[in-house]
């Protein structure tokens, strides 16, 4: 009789713990820079809502 090792799970699991470790990094990565985003997003309102004149960045 072969004998066949018990190692069927072992790739998926791998995988698995690969994907928690990039979920991991990711959240970390959006923890750092949230407050970044946030402001450049909140910049670009802010220059599309105002006219020219009115302190914009291409303002006169």
């Amino acid at each position: 009789m072969l004998y066949l090792p018990q190692e069927e799970g072992q790739g998926l699991v791998e995988y698995a713990l690969i994907l928690v470790l990039i979920a991991v990094v990711v959240i970390a990565i959006l923890l750092v820079l949230g407050p970044v985003v946030g402001n450049v997003f909140s910049n670009i309102v802010f220059v599309m809502s105002n006219p020219r004149g009115a302190g914009g960045v291409w303002g006169n």
